[in-house]
């Protein structure tokens, strides 16, 4: 189990004026001396709820205190302070190191010194700006608080303190938080006494390891060898999963209510957070993660071969591929086997020019239908094709490789460290050059003759900026090979047919739903996932939805339940 710094003991103006008891309390807080007592309020599950649905071992033990990615923290600080845009004070922060695909993998966020001072400063800064601008404070202060100063304040601090800690604040708490909210009026002289305890009070709240972590220690003892999440914490996953930022008001009621004591009554608040345009943006950021939307950019082309490829082309392949898994997710209800093989596509003049699409176009995107002979879904699309590709050539290796680590989970092993580029040779074709330096009775036989050459090599019709061709320097194009998928070989002729053999295999389904698993998570899969990935890839394959899995991920017992510390 991965616990919080215990060097998180907050700013230095405000940690001495409440002085060593406030330390202490930090130190309670994340659990480095001992852990947090429930919370005042409802969540909790009912009897005859959860856990339920799954045994302990087919639960997978994952930290008490996974912390806010950068994204995350400038979304959740817009919505608790009721901004109107993200802050954007994270550029400035201490970066996180790369840890799996997605962004969200709790090995990777950790709060380093140089993070943690980070905090200090945005806390500060954040904290000033509202309390110095009088609409911004009118937003974050609620207008039906108390008269009287001393009711107003508990008020606010409870209010806020809720919504901050994503729970109730506990009754130390709340006294900690009152007591440095009347020391406000010394710390920041000049200002209206209340004013100032909003900034003191708001400058500590957001250094609290209960704001940048989200914590997950359950309600009350475990059931049947699990311990239940309370309804806050079902709550706080939900709204980081399905929008990636807190709980919004109504979601914080309903776990007061005791409304997520069940995986029906989880499923349906999913299912209609689903219809919020936030997560149309988190299923962006999926995908974006997942298909390596970030190579798309600063492509390097040689503009003797390819006078018709601009700079800008990047982000117009980006915003393709957004638009086509928003229309296949959202618009049509449907899955990976729609993603693999779905021709629908959105265009503007630069990308109908390269898919050869007639019409008058601009600037704007268009939905179009693309050639049934040249196109099925998003390994044909020109944003995966022209990044994995040289400035002059196809690059049939690493085309290969996306497929084998990012459709199908392959294991494939690390190359080699002294590996190198392919070198120039006399070969009539790109796939006669690739396969006479990787192919077979070659060094490199094992594992690019029969996984990732004959993956590339269905690509082969398309060129470095993923125009289709028919010849390759004057020679017909050989896009046919051969792909062992469960055991059997699978012939296809080219990208349009291997396109279809992955969408009817079960591992690429279970691929994406292990990819939704980890998402959804924040961690890596282990062994006690197996059963849950299995099911929901078996679902996929039958026609699931994507927001169907997603829906059946947090419905699931691995979801709403942990394994109590001493099992992990």
């Amino acid at each position: 189990m991965t616990r919080p710094s215990c060097s998180m003991t907050g700013s230095p103006r405000w940690r001495r004026a409440l002085g060593a008891g406030l330390c202490a309390a930090t130190l309670l807080l994340t659990g480095c001396t001992g852990s947090l007592g429930d919370p005042e309020g409802g969540g909790g599950p009912v009897p005859g709820g959860l856990p339920g649905g799954a045994a302990p071992s087919q639960v997978a033990g994952r930290s008490m205190f996974p912390r806010l990615s950068h994204a995350q923290w400038e979304s959740t600080v817009r919505d608790l302070l009721r901004l109107d845009d993200r802050p954007g004070l994270s550029a400035s922060f201490t970066s996180d190191p790369l840890g799996g695909v997605f962004d969200n993998n709790e090995a990777a966020l950790q709060v380093t010194p140089g993070l943690w001072s980070d905090y200090q400063r945005a806390a500060e800064e954040l904290a000033a700006m509202v309390a110095g601008d009088q609409g911004k404070l009118e937003r974050l202060v609620p207008a039906d608080l108390p008269a009287g100063p001393e009711a107003r304040a508990q008020a606010f601090v409870e209010r806020f303190g809720e919504r901050a800690f994503r729970r109730p604040l506990t009754a130390g708490e709340r006294g900690t938080y009152l007591a440095l909210f009347d020391r406000g009026k010394e710390l920041f002289e000049g200002e209206d006494p209340f004013v100032a305890g909003v900034r003191a009070a708001t400058e500590a709240f957001l250094q609290s390891p209960h704001f940048v972590y989200r914590v997950e220690l359950g309600a009350g003892p475990a059931k049947g060898g699990l311990i239940p999440l309370s309804g806050y914490e079902i709550a706080t996953k939900l709204a980081y999963l399905f929008w990636n930022t807190m709980p919004s008001d109504e979601l914080l009621e309903a776990a007061k209510a005791g409304e997520l004591s069940t995986h029906e009554a989880v499923r349906g608040y999913a299912e209609r957070m689903l219809e919020d345009p936030r997560a149309r943006e988190v299923v962006s950021a999926f995908h974006r993660q997942l298909y390596d939307y970030e190579h798309y950019h600063d492509l390097n082309k040689d503009q003797a071969l390819y006078p018709e490829f601009v700079p800008e082309m990047g982000d117009d392949m980006q915003r393709e591929a957004e638009l086509f898994v928003d229309h296949i997710v959202f618009e049509k209800e449907r899955g990976l086997t729609d993603l693999l093989t779905s021709r629908t596509a959105f265009v503007n003049d630069h990308l109908a020019a390269a898919y050869g699409v007639d019409g008058e176009f601009s600037n704007q995107f268009k939905q179009v239908e693309l050639d049934k002979a040249e196109r099925s879904g998003l390994l044909t699309r020109l944003g995966f094709l022209a990044s994995k590709a040289t400035a002059r050539q196809p690059d049939s290796i690493h085309r290969g490789v996306f497929v084998n680590l990012r459709i199908l989970c392959a294991a494939l092993p690390a190359p080699p460290d002294n590996v190198t580029g392919l070198p120039p040779g006399e070969h009539a074709t790109n796939r006669e050059r690739v396969a006479a330096h990787t192919g077979k009775g070659t060094c490199g036989a094992a594992c690019h003759a029969t996984m990732i050459n004959p993956a590339g090599f269905a690509f082969e019709h398309y060129d470095a900026i993923g125009k289709y061709r028919t010849t390759d320097n004057g020679v017909p194009v050989d896009a046919a090979d051969v792909y062992y998928l469960g055991g059997e070989p699978r012939s296809y002729e080219d990208a349009i047919a291997f396109s279809q053999v992955l969408a009817e295999s079960s591992e690429a389904h279970a691929c994406y739903a292990r990819r939704w698993v980890e998402f959804a998570h924040g961690r890596e899969v282990g062994a006690k996932d197996r059963e849950l990935i299995k099911e929901l890839g078996e679902a996929s394959r039958g026609g699931a939805s994507t927001k169907e899995l997603l829906l059946q991920i947090v419905s699931s017992t691995s979801f709403l339940t942990r394994v109590p510390t001493e099992a992990q």
